[in-house]
């Protein structure tokens, strides 16, 4: 557990090592282009090395947005030239509906076809993007206002909301600015109106998710799906919390999210052990043998420097600072020093871990997990520079 002076104690990354960090990652970046040609990172390494994957996952997207990133830095073609060749993939994967009922569009397609668009003005990516938000509104659930997840639409035990979605919303925001057409916008802020109501807890914890009425829309419960209990805190949502508010305030200007966003990122840093690495849940804490998820930590670090934008100066410079410890820590415990060790880049995430009350096998546990890579280097390049997000 940490005190906000204990907190404080942590030091901040500088900005060598910023820059230092951030090139190592953009290394591994390039090694992998050849690697994954035609295909893609799985979600999580398996002993440390990610397997090559078809484009049918949640998380391909990350992938392609550190080869953005990685252009970005660079001007280097290379980055450009293996990115948009996903773009090609992504608009066939939409086109064929190649596992997209659920609603991680905004994982699959702001990093990956709205980055290239923003940076290139590929219609292709346009196109692509554009049909992931056209497929992304098929899941809003009318009564209740939200969009389901996962499953059947309608079905009871399908009809919830998750934690997750407040950073596939910026998706909806995007399509909207450029057709136009209000629905997109009008759909993503009932979905966070909603979700900003039901999963935050009174103490500033989060849900994972959240279940409606199919009949009423009234609230019914929070259920985790990979925490390690329905009552506890899972480090990820906690994380996707952060990041969420300060998403939810960049594109509704309620100053309601300001204090949520303080509130959930203080419930956030109070829970972390003494080397600022997260356990998977904050069921547990200093000394326990339960795995770490440092890509949590990432998350949260990234939803700091959004939220710093809207604030008043000696604010922001304060979640600043605090990212930079998270990013301090990470590079010091988390980053990959040896390429024969691993293909992935921020070592020691977790993607599911098993317990009694939830519904995941073990998967990716202490290992790489793509989105740990991505958010790591996205809260990086956000430190040296001023970063028009993907988001």
């Amino acid at each position: 557990m940490q005190t906000k002076e204990s907190f404080e104690k942590h030091r901040q990354i500088t900005e060598e090592e910023t820059q230092h960090a951030l090139k190592h990652a953009i290394e591994q970046v390039n090694r992998c282009i050849p690697v994954f040609e035609g295909g893609f990172p799985a979600a999580a390494s398996v002993n440390n090395f990610y397997p090559k994957t078809e484009n049918d996952d949640w998380t391909n997207g990350f992938f392609t947005g550190e080869l953005w990133l990685s252009y970005e830095k660079t001007g280097d073609e290379r980055f450009k030239e293996a990115a948009l060749a996903h773009v090609k993939s992504f608009k066939e994967r939409i086109i064929k509906r190649v596992v997209v009922d659920h609603h991680d569009m905004g994982f699959l397609y702001s990093p990956s076809c709205v980055a290239a668009y923003k940076l290139t003005g590929n219609e292709e990516a346009k196109e692509a993007a554009l049909l992931a938000a056209d497929n992304l509104l098929g899941r809003f659930c009318e009564k209740g206002e939200f969009f389901q997840a996962w499953g059947e639409m309608g079905k009871p035990e399908n009809y919830r909301l998750i934690i997750d979605c407040l950073v596939n919303m910026p998706l909806l925001f995007w399509a909207s600015e450029v057709t136009g057409d209000e629905k997109y916008k009008e759909h993503a802020l009932k979905h966070i109106k909603t979700s900003m109501k039901y999963v935050i807890r009174e103490e500033y914890s989060t849900y994972h998710t959240f279940y409606f009425d199919t009949e009423t829309g009234e609230p019914l419960k929070g259920v985790t799906a990979q925490g390690n209990r329905n009552g506890s805190i899972w480090a990820r949502g906690q994380s996707w919390g952060v990041y969420g508010t300060a998403i939810a305030y960049k594109y509704l200007k309620d100053p309601v999210y300001i204090q949520k966003f303080r509130n959930v990122t203080k419930c956030f840093l109070k829970h972390l052990p003494s080397d600022l690495i997260p356990y998977w849940d904050f069921d547990f804490d200093e000394g326990s043998t339960e795995p770490r998820d440092a890509s949590s930590a990432a998350i949260a670090a990234c939803g700091m420097l959004e939220m710093a934008k809207y604030l008043e100066k000696e604010e922001a410079e304060k979640y600043r600072a605090y990212a930079k410890r998270l990013l301090a820590a990470l590079t010091e415990h988390c980053l990959y020093t040896d390429f024969e060790e691993t293909n992935g880049i921020l070592l020691h995430s977790t993607y599911a871990k098993s317990s009694e009350e939830n519904s995941v096998a073990d998967s990716g546990v202490d290992e790489c997990c793509i989105w740990g890579d991505y958010f790591y280097m996205e809260a990086l390049v956000r430190c040296c520079t001023e970063w028009e997000t993907y988001w």
